[in-house]
């Protein structure tokens, strides 16, 4: 059988079939128990493999390279997608607010289930290794018990005020988190539509901020009107903050100044 085969993909598919049937024969040979002709095939064997191996890397030589790809982002944790959502909001928040800002502005899939449990991971984290990490997510802490608010996460290395919520901080952060949207949004090109949904909703809970007819929203008029209305209620929101924080760097440390007092020892501390 000829081998002298000018097209490579050719050769190796005769090289190929050559193989296969060397290798019944030597089977064949092996089960007789003629030992002389199985070495005989062994030895062809060997050298239509070797002669298959050059006849790829020549192959592979000859074809051209292909561009390289963009290597894939990096796989987020679920605490550092929440880090980023929160870190752009700048105040505690839901998660279900926290998945619609991930999914408004970063890459990925932020799972909601996950985050029923994260809270939980960084307190064990914490307990385990005080102050291991760079920072934590924890809950905000509610003015008057100083415990955990129910459904707000928050980060570790904000002010006190900050993670303290009072009356008056629900609507405060989200005005707070209205205006930095709407800054964020105003910097994406105008097909961004995950964002600008994001946008429209905090608009339709601020007077004045949503186009009329519901057509359009300009993050410029969405930030002018929450400033408008977080000018009326910033200074009270401060005071309360700040005493429940005075409060709490009275009464809690470690754990308890991240992750919230239990009842029985705010109890105890107030006696």
């Amino acid at each position: 059988m000829s081998e002298s085969i000018s097209a490579p993909n050719e050769h190796i598919e005769l090289l190929e079939r050559r193989i296969d049937r060397l290798r019944g024969e030597l089977r064949r040979a092996a089960t007789t128990g003629d030992r002389a002709q199985a070495r005989t095939l062994r030895a062809e064997l060997r050298r239509a493999e070797h002669a298959w191996d050059t006849a790829l890397a020549d192959l592979e030589e000859r074809a051209p390279a292909v561009p390289r790809q963009n290597p894939a982002p990096p796989i987020l944790s679920i605490r550092e997608q929440v880090h980023h959502a929160l870190t752009l909001l700048t105040v505690p928040a839901a998660p279900k607010l926290i998945i619609a800002v991930h999914d408004a502005f970063f890459p990925g899939e932020l799972v909601a289930a996950r985050l029923t449990s994260l809270r939980r991971d960084e307190e064990r984290s914490f307990k385990v290794a005080p102050y291991g990490r760079p920072y934590y997510l924890c809950p905000a802490l509610t003015a008057d018990l100083l415990a955990p608010a129910r459904g707000l996460l928050a980060i570790s290395t904000w002010p006190l005020s900050t993670r303290v919520v009072g009356p008056l901080s629900a609507r405060v952060d989200f005005l707070i988190g209205a205006i930095n949207v709407a800054q964020r949004v105003a910097q994406l090109p105008d097909d961004a539509h995950d964002a600008r949904r994001l946008l429209w909703r905090f608009a339709t809970g601020i007077p004045g901020a949503a186009a009329a007819g519901g057509v359009g929203v300009d993050p410029e008029t969405v930030a002018k009107q929450a400033q408008a209305e977080l000018d009326v209620h910033t200074d009270a929101d401060t005071a309360d903050r700040a005493a429940a924080a005075a409060r709490a760097r009275e009464r809690l440390d470690g754990a308890e100044a991240l992750f919230g007092a239990r009842l029985q020892r705010l109890r105890k501390t107030a006696n």
